[in-house]
């Protein structure tokens, strides 16, 4: 069966990808996920496939607009916008995206819980039917080495998170990665909070884990694509109608406008 929805021409199709991750980082900020300077969500562009879309380094979340996402080749340069790119993400991204043609967007920040379950070493255990999303889908990255500022690094973190939506990335943070930014988005957005569901249900106690059987039929349904971009749907018309200014595709004049 077809859709009716007539197919959006490349341009309409890197607008679309724009909006959406300059409304994720805005929610990002919201969330509280911004650390710093740290942190960037990326969405690979419709027609240049090794080039993406990435946040300008040293700009808070909650500041970024359309029109001051950057464009960048598979070498780190900026070929489109006005700004820096965070060495450590251009390292991590640009093999995220080399290795999985099927990642539209990736996201990663230094979230709170995501950063204190990071520090265990371990996979997320099916505890609740938000968390059954990533059961048998993500993995742990063990090879903490400092800040990621080399292609190898990169690329390690990309084999480890081999075909999954999410890598635990240790003494870190999350990774999380998606067929739209929506998915990349909210997979990031669930994850952080079955971080923080584990760690409060382990401080309280000893959690009852859901059966693999009725895990695995869980994450069929809660980790479908379809259904990261419908939960990331709501929040998307949420922050563009109490922040309209993310829309605006004007680029700011020069670097100066942003404090070094």
């Amino acid at each position: 069966m077809t859709s009716s929805r007539p197919e959006r021409t490349p341009q309409e199709e890197r607008l679309y990808r724009k909006q959406r991750l300059a409304a994720a980082l805005r929610l990002f900020a919201r969330l509280g996920f911004d650390e710093g300077a740290g942190g960037h969500i990326t969405a690979r562009d419709p027609e240049n496939a090794e080039h993406f879309w990435i946040n300008p380094f040293g700009v808070h979340f909650g500041h970024v607009r359309v029109g001051d996402l950057l464009l960048v080749d598979a070498e780190g340069t900026v070929v489109s916008g006005t700004g820096g790119v965070n060495p450590a993400g251009f390292a991590i991204h640009s093999q995220v995206h080399a290795a999985r043609p099927d990642v539209v967007a990736a996201a990663h920040t230094h979230s709170t819980y995501g950063r204190a379950w990071s520090t265990l070493g371990r996979r997320l255990d099916p505890l609740t039917q938000d968390a059954c999303a990533f059961y048998e889908d993500h993995e742990v990255f063990d090879g903490f080495g400092g800040v990621v500022l080399d292609s190898e690094e990169g690329k390690r973190i990309a084999e480890r998170l081999g075909s999954g939506k999410a890598v635990i990335l240790r003494n870190h943070g999350l990774l999380t990665v998606g067929g739209s930014v929506q998915e990349a988005a909210w997979w990031f957005i669930t994850m952080e909070r079955s971080c923080q569901v584990q760690l409060l249900a382990e401080a309280a106690g000893t959690p009852v884990h859901i059966g693999p059987d009725v895990a695995r039929a869980t994450a069929a349904t809660m980790g479908s694509p379809g259904m990261g971009r419908l939960n990331f749907r709501p929040l998307y018309a949420d922050i563009i109608r109490d922040q309209p200014d993310l829309l605006d595709e004007e680029r700011p004049v020069g670097p100066a406008r942003h404090e070094r």
